[in-house]
C-alpha cells in the first residue's frame, strides 16, 4: 500500500478536531502548503478569489513531471484488512489547540475538600488525619476505606492516633460542602443531610424521616409501601410527604462537584431543509482552506537535481497528495452523509419513532463502497440537524418485523417504549409484557425479553422499581 493511500485512509477516519491538528502539523512541516488568504471583495485593486475552489491549481506547474495520480476512495475498501491496526493520530498533549480548549474552571472533589480543610481550625495531627480521609473519598462522595486502614496509612509519625480521633475528624468532614461527603453508606449520608435541615422540618416529620431512613431504607428501596405504612403507622398522604422529603436529599454528594473536563462536539456536516428538501453542507470552520505556496513552487527547476530543488519537489508532491486526500475525505463524507439522510428523512421530519432500519451494507451498496469505508466515515463524525447533533452511527439500527410484513427499527421501538413509560401511571407502571402487548396492537411483534433488553439500554428500571407514591 502506497504512502499516499495510507495518508488518505488516515485522514478519512480522523475526527474534526484531529483533522485540524493534522492540517496544522502539515502547514508547519511543509513549506509548499499555505492557508488560502481571504480577501475583501469590496476593496479596490484586489484580485478576487473563488472560495468554492478547495485548492487552486497552479497553471505554470501543469507540465511538470511530478506525479499527479493518487488512489482515491474507490480503492480504499480493498485495503481495510491490511490497515485495521493503523492508529489515527490524535491531538498532541502539547498542542496549543488542546490547551486552549481545556476546561480549567472545575476542581476535583479532593481539591474542593482540601481547600475547606485549610480553612478549618485543625491541629497538625487533625490535618494529617483529614488529608488521609479526603484522599480516600471516592468520586461519588463516599468513604469506602475503613477507619483501621486510615489509621495504618498515617504512618509512624502519627502512630499514637486512636480510632475515635479519626472518627471525630470524619464527623467534621461530613459537614463540609457537599454535606454528607465522607459517609460510609447511603443511610449515613442521608441522615447527615437530614440533621442539617431538621430545623426547618416539623418535629414529628423529622422523627418519622429519621426512623424511615435509619430502619426501613431497604424496604423503601423495594417499594414495599404497604409494609412501611404498617411499621410507621402512617397514611398514604403522610408516606407520600415522607418520600418527597427524602427525594430532596442527595444520595451521591460527590456528583455535585464536576471532575470531568468538558468535551466539545464539532459537527462535520450541516443538514437544513430548503423548499421541502434536505440540503447538506460541510462545516467550513473544521479546517482552513489550503493551497500550494506559489512563491516556493515557482522556484522549482525541473532540470536541477540539487538538494534544495529535490527538497522542494518532494514537498510539492506531498502537498498535492495531502490536498487530494483532504478533497477525497470531504467528498466521501458528504456522499455517505447524503445517502444516510435520504434513508432517514422521516426521522429528520418526525423524530425517533420514524427511524427506519439501516445497516452499513445498505449505505455501502448505495454509494458503491465497502462496509469498512462506511464504518470509518461514520465513526466520530457528526451531523447537525434541527433536532440536534448526532453521530452518523446513530442513524444505523437493527429491525424487527411487523404484522404487515414491514420492518420497524430498534431505535423507533426504544422511542416508543420511552414514550409509553413517560406517560404511564406511576402508581401502576407498565410491565414489559404489557408494553409488548401495546406494541403488538400497533402491529409490531416484539418479545417481552426484547422489551426488557431495550428498556435496560434506555436505563429504565423494571416496573416494580418505577412504582411511585408521588
Amino acid at each position: 500500500m502506497t504512502p499516499q493511500l495510507q495518508q488518505a485512509i488516515r485522514l478519512l477516519q480522523l475526527s474534526s478536531l484531529e483533522l485540524q491538528t493534522e492540517i496544522q502539523e502539515a502547514l508547519e512541516t511543509n513549506p509548499l502548503l499555505e492557508v488560502e488568504e481571504e480577501y475583501d471583495y469590496g476593496e479596490p485593486g484586489v484580485a478576487r478569489r473563488d472560495e468554492d475552489n478547495g485548492s487552486r491549481e497552479i497553471s505554470e506547474l501543469e507540465n511538470t513531471d511530478i506525479p499527479e495520480d493518487l488512489p482515491v476512495d474507490s480503492k480504499w475498501e480493498d485495503t481495510y484488512d491490511n490497515t485495521q491496526s493503523m492508529s489515527s493520530s490524535g491531538p498532541s498533549g502539547d498542542s496549543d489547540y488542546e490547551r486552549d480548549n481545556q476546561d480549567e474552571s472545575s476542581d476535583s472533589l479532593q481539591q474542593h475538600l482540601l481547600w475547606q480543610m485549610r480553612l478549618t481550625p485543625f491541629t497538625e495531627t487533625e490535618q494529617a488525619i483529614a488529608t488521609t480521609i479526603i484522599d480516600s473519598i471516592e468520586d461519588d462522595g463516599y468513604l469506602k476505606t475503613t477507619l483501621e486502614e486510615i489509621q495504618q496509612s498515617l504512618g509512624e509519625e502519627f502512630a499514637e492516633v486512636e480510632l475515635d480521633e479519626i472518627e471525630t475528624v470524619l464527623h467534621r468532614i461530613h459537614h463540609f460542602d457537599p454535606v454528607g461527603v465522607g459517609a460510609r453508606d447511603l443511610r449515613e449520608c442521608l441522615l447527615i443531610q437530614l440533621r442539617l435541615y431538621e430545623s426547618s422540618v416539623a418535629l414529628k416529620h423529622i422523627e418519622l424521616l429519621t426512623e424511615l431512613i435509619d430502619k426501613h431504607l431497604d424496604t423503601l428501596a423495594k417499594r414495599d409501601y404497604a409494609q412501611i405504612k404498617r411499621m410507621l403507622k402512617v397514611s398514604d398522604d403522610e408516606l407520600t410527604d415522607l418520600v418527597r422529603s427524602i427525594q430532596l436529599l442527595n444520595p451521591r454528594p460527590g456528583s455535585s462537584i464536576q471532575t470531568e473536563k468538558t468535551e466539545y462536539i464539532v459537527p462535520d456536516v450541516y443538514a437544513i431543509k430548503v423548499n421541502g428538501k434536505w440540503q447538506l453542507s460541510l462545516n467550513p470552520d473544521n479546517a482552513p482552506k489550503l493551497q500550494i505556496a506559489e512563491h516556493y513552487a515557482s522556484l522549482i527547476n525541473r532540470a536541477d537535481s540539487s538538494e534544495e530543488n529535490t527538497y522542494l519537489k518532494n514537498n510539492l508532491q506531498e502537498a498535492r497528495w495531502f490536498l487530494k486526500s483532504l478533497q477525497s475525505r470531504n467528498e466521501t463524507l458528504l456522499k455517505v452523509t447524503q445517502a444516510i439522510v435520504e434513508r432517514q428523512r422521516d426521522f429528520l421530519d418526525h423524530g425517533e419513532e420514524a427511524m427506519k432500519p439501516l445497516v452499513l451494507a445498505d449505505i455501502a451498496e448505495t454509494v458503491e463502497m465497502h462496509e469498512s469505508t462506511i464504518s470509518r466515515v461514520t465513526t466520530r463524525k457528526y451531523l447537525h440537524t434541527p433536532r440536534g447533533i448526532f453521530e452518523l452511527k446513530f442513524f444505523f439500527s437493527s429491525h424487527v418485523g411487523t404484522e404487515s410484513g414491514g420492518e420497524c427499527s430498534a431505535t423507533a421501538i426504544r422511542a416508543i417504549i420511552k414514550k409509553l413509560v413517560a406517560a404511564e401511571n406511576p402508581r401502576k407502571p407498565l410491565s414489559d409484557s404489557k408494553i409488548a402487548d401495546i406494541l403488538g396492537e400497533q402491529g409490531i411483534n416484539v418479545a417481552r425479553r426484547t422489551i426488557a433488553k431495550y428498556r435496560e439500554t434506555l436505563a429504565i428500571a423494571p416496573s416494580n422499581e418505577r412504582k411511585r407514591l408521588v
